[in-house]
């Protein structure tokens, strides 16, 4: 799949398969894409030299396009797609393609509900300083790198392992690492059960010679590795005396998880921790972005429950004299309801939340599920508003009336981090 001239790409922009198309330009391969709109990621793609268009019509594949790679967002009846099977072109998606790359590599998956991306560019990290020099592909890009790729020349390829619609299961691991498992894309799985039997199916995927690397108490997790063939490796074993690079306790638990997970290639514990007191982070996770006044800001990911709620504790015990306030974007309407009670519970720990409109990605709107009603029900426990758009924020900002210098976390998956460049303007 991967000796042909020239590839096109719908869903350009994703994090996960703008490494793809990276990793094949940078093969002296001719790519182009598309994608619904511009980002940061396409602004960096561009910058490469490959071509991008934003929007989605058939005009924008090249006449010389021998295969079309496609996010599973992209429906049936994208213009592109239908284009591509009208010319009878090869049309994979970016999932299949990380599976055709994964059966050429050792590949070391690093799955879970939460941790994945922090965990995989730990791991990579770790290789890199330890001159295994590996192909690194991550949901985010790897702060100091600036990028979501790293190309390498050994046989190592360190991948991140996304659950939804079993994606991950395209992969062929040698060593996995299940950071956790918890009721998430409820869009698709049926429950929790539904999602142990797709992490089933993954574990069962390793090779008897391989690695599962987990924590073997976690919760969902036990029932997963019955008729695992790989050796089991518990991660919560693993012993930290010394500081990492990046604060909190969820980012403990990855280190222990990647700490372990390079265990198998000969990096000791102690070579491990030493390289990760320098390891940065990946853009978007609990990033800091910078000081007005004595107040600070942050740009985060989470979108889970267990995610915000390890978020603002984090940041509430880094800054035990600022007042905290939680700016959350909801990502789709079926987890704002289906997990409405964690969310309650996760967003009150803030001192003062503002709720941005849910961004709907691949639902059709219920017209219930609304920021508004999220906001009415946290208010109920903590101050919480709903706010429409960025100079909305900006103005509830600047009117709060607080004795203490405040710490602003803006957090979500999808375009709020552009709200956190226009409100530090």
């Amino acid at each position: 799949m991967f000796n042909r001239k020239s590839y096109f790409f719908i869903g350009i922009g994703g994090i996960g398969i703008s490494a793809i198309a990276k990793m094949l330009f940078k093969n002296g391969k001719n790519v182009s894409g598309s994608d619904a709109n511009k980002s940061e990621i396409t602004d960096d793609l561009k910058k490469m030299g490959i071509r991008i268009t934003i929007g989605h019509k058939a005009s924008n594949i090249p006449k010389d396009t021998e295969i079309v790679i496609h996010t599973i967002a992209i429906n049936s009846n994208n213009p592109e797609i239908l284009e591509a099977k009208k010319r009878k072109l090869k049309i994979i998606t970016y999932p299949e393609a990380l599976g055709e790359l994964s059966k050429e590599m050792f590949t070391i998956a690093v799955s879970g509900t939460h941790g994945k991306t922090t965990t995989t560019a730990m791991i990579g990290y770790i290789l890199k300083k330890a001159g295994l020099d590996p192909t690194i592909i991550v949901g985010s890009k790897i702060l100091g790198e600036n990028t979501n790729f790293i190309s390498g020349k050994s046989q190592y390829l360190v991948v991140e392992a996304c659950e939804y619609r079993r994606s991950f299961l395209n992969l062929r691991p040698n060593i996995l690492v299940i950071t956790n498992i918890e009721a998430d894309h409820l869009d698709y799985y049926k429950n929790i059960k539904d999602i142990q039997n797709a992490f089933q199916e993954l574990i069962n995927k390793v090779p008897k010679d391989g690695y599962i690397i987990t924590k073997l108490k976690g919760d969902n997790i036990e029932k997963t590795l019955k008729k695992a063939r790989a050796k089991i490796l518990d991660y919560d074993l693993v012993v930290m005396n010394q500081k990492i690079g990046i604060s909190g306790e969820h980012n403990i638990l990855n280190a222990q998880a990647a700490i372990k997970a390079v265990e198998p290639l000969g990096i000791d514990k102690e070579k491990a921790i030493k390289y990760l007191k320098d390891f940065k982070g990946t853009w978007r996770r609990l990033e800091y972005k910078g000081k007005v006044g004595k107040n600070i800001f942050y740009d985060d990911y989470a979108h889970h429950p267990t995610e915000i709620k390890a978020s603002i504790s984090t940041l509430s015990d880094k800054y035990p004299n600022h007042g905290i306030i939680c700016v959350f974007e909801p990502h789709q309407q079926s987890r704002t309801r289906l997990l409405l009670n964690d969310f309650v519970k996760a967003l009150r720990l803030a001192d003062k939340v503002f709720i941005a409109p849910i961004l709907i990605t691949r639902e059709i709107d219920d017209h219930k599920t609304t920021n508004k009603m999220l906001a009415e029900i946290v208010n109920k426990y903590t101050p919480a508003l709903p706010v429409e758009n960025h100079n909305e924020l900006k103005k509830h900002l600047l009117k709060i009336d607080s004795s203490k210098p405040l710490c602003v976390v803006l957090m979500g998956a999808g375009n709020i981090y552009k709200w956190t460049k226009e409100i530090l303007k």
